[in-house]
């Protein structure tokens, strides 16, 4: 198949598909960059931390060039998990429906192509990861082990979200790491909620593949949920709320951070209301909107660092 083959299944009309190069498709797909929802979520909680502390030391002035590094870097290292994710699940993606369409399965891409490529997304990864301080580089450094076993959850277990969670979530670690070069109680108390948080949506997003997942043996939140979905997202969205309220709290913020987190909770409330779980594209469009709830998170902590510090 060419490199201008079909789209992803999972994948809809993007600049990939109608205006990149046809050699580098299958890269860009690889990356997920036809598909970027997955990098938001991995930046949204360096974000969150970042102008947290940035407000916590009353240093507003270092986050353009953090947040800059931090959107670099989460786009450039989350391409380089789903490039390895590919490589470890090739078999797997070729007997679900969404995911045989990817370039690995779909022989766009050699296993050796999208290996090589691993490699120049983690040294650029690396790159940004060299513009910080000692403490924030063994810091990220650390997050590598999580990521590399990720893959292989949903083989042994069925709450390979909550791995996820670890891995998605660090972020709300890197930002204390790299603005005030500690990780303290309110960090500590915001990756608790993050990892809640990631929980919950990726118990929506695994709801598309449930079907097919049951049949070869992937094991995810949303068969052992299944129709107790939603409490289920009641404890995990609730507890994420919670856990970040006493992240705020210990960090003294002000009442714009509160309100940026209300309104992320009323979001996540709406998403349980609306939530189908017999409707793949519902869930799917659910489980994006999450980008939305974490900027408006974002925006309360940033007005607080800003406004009020």
């Amino acid at each position: 198949m060419s490199g201008g083959a079909a789209r992803v299944a999972d994948s809809t009309g993007n600049w990939v598909d109608t205006h990149a190069p046809v050699w580098s498709r299958p890269y860009l797909r690889l990356s997920r960059f036809d598909r970027p929802i997955g990098s938001w979520l991995l930046l949204l909680p360096c974000w969150w931390s970042a102008a947290l502390a940035a407000g916590m030391v009353r240093h507003p002035s270092s986050l353009p060039l953090v947040l800059t590094l931090f959107l670099v870097g989460a786009f450039v290292m989350r391409g380089a998990g789903c490039t390895w994710n590919d490589i470890t699940d090739r078999d797997l993606d070729s007997r679900v429906e969404r995911t045989r369409s990817r370039p690995i399965p779909a022989g766009q891409i050699s296993v050796l192509q999208a290996a090589v490529f691993l490699v120049v997304q983690a040294l650029i990864g690396l790159a940004v990861l060299l513009q910080f301080n000692d403490f924030a580089i063994m810091t990220g450094i650390a997050s590598l082990l999580i990521v590399a076993v990720y893959p292989f959850m949903k083989r042994i277990t069925f709450w390979p979200q909550v791995v996820l969670g670890l891995a998605f979530s660090w972020g709300a670690l890197m930002g204390f790491a790299v603005v005030i070069a500690r990780i303290g109680a309110p960090a500590l108390w915001l990756y608790a909620g993050s990892i809640a948080w990631v929980i919950g949506y990726d118990t929506i997003y695994a709801h598309q593949d449930a079907e097919d997942d049951a049949l070869i043996g992937i094991k995810s939140t949303a068969l052992l949920f299944g129709a107790r979905t939603r409490p289920a997202l009641v404890a995990f969205y609730g507890s994420a709320v919670v856990l970040i309220g006493i992240a705020l709290r210990a960090a003294g913020v002000h009442w714009p951070a509160w309100l940026g987190l209300a309104v992320f909770a009323a979001h996540l409330a709406w998403q349980i209301v609306r939530l189908d779980i017999s409707d793949p594209a519902l869930c799917l469009r659910i489980f994006k909107s999450n980008r939305d709830a974490g900027l408006l998170l974002f925006a309360g902590l940033l007005a607080d660092a800003l406004l009020l510090r």
